[in-house]
């Protein structure tokens, strides 16, 4: 059984629209009929397609993370957002392998040649910029190691947290790169490689504050 998501939209708060709002759930409801889908939910908001900060919205995407919703059922593109706000909806969506069913095409949304040009670029950028992070981590491991930094002395454990996100600073490692000259970029992206979700603002607040911490002690 495919679990399914009604999504329902007007862009104001006049009283008048509340009739568009239940012929939409009214239309959307037997479009999953049709298609033998469970509904877990059904959201009804009033708010700008421009807007992303929507709480409808927010819940469907809760939703869609969560992993047990297949498919979303809309009036039509319009209806998850307008412009910029659109495109990003629908790329979020489709990332999360969620199929789209729309009333204007009695069955599964068949995208606009515009709109699917704009997604395939979206999707190459992010496959371009996901190569980019994946080089500099890299050169950052590469050139550590280089530098006498021996990941499997000083990096504890690692092989009890393989595939879990860090979400700890090892300020030690990060003075220990520093003195093995690498940058605060090429330390968060080295620190990346092994697990450690940390940015280079990161690195650098942690490594000032390390400093400010050792002059006070030789105060």
């Amino acid at each position: 059984m495919v679990n399914a998501v009604i999504y329902c939209r007007v862009s104001t708060n006049k009283d008048t629209q509340e009739t568009s709002l239940k012929r939409q759930e009214e239309e959307l409801i037997k479009l999953a009929e049709q298609y033998h889908f469970s509904v877990v939910s059904i959201i009804r908001e009033q708010a700008s397609g421009y807007d992303l900060d929507r709480d409808g919205m927010l819940q469907l995407l809760d939703l869609l993370k969560e992993k047990t919703v297949q498919a979303v059922l809309i009036q039509d593109e319009t209806r998850l957002g307008r412009g910029n706000a659109k495109i990003a909806l629908l790329h979020f969506i489709m990332k999360e392998g969620v199929k789209l069913y729309s009333i204007s095409h009695n069955g599964e949304l068949q995208l606009s040649e515009s709109d699917s040009m704009v997604l395939n670029i979206v999707g190459m950028v992010e496959e371009y910029q996901r190569k980019l992070h994946n080089i500099k981590i890299k050169r950052g491991m590469k050139r550590a190691v280089a530098h006498g930094y021996k990941p499997e002395k000083n990096l504890k454990n690692l092989e009890w947290n393989s595939g879990r996100e860090k979400i700890e600073v090892p300020v030690e490692e990060i003075i220990r790169l520093r003195k093995n000259k690498l940058t605060f970029s090429e330390i968060a992206a080295t620190l990346r490689g092994f697990g450690y979700n940390i940015s280079k603002a990161t690195v650098h607040r942690r490594y000032q504050e390390s400093q400010q911490s050792i002059e006070s002690e030789e105060q």
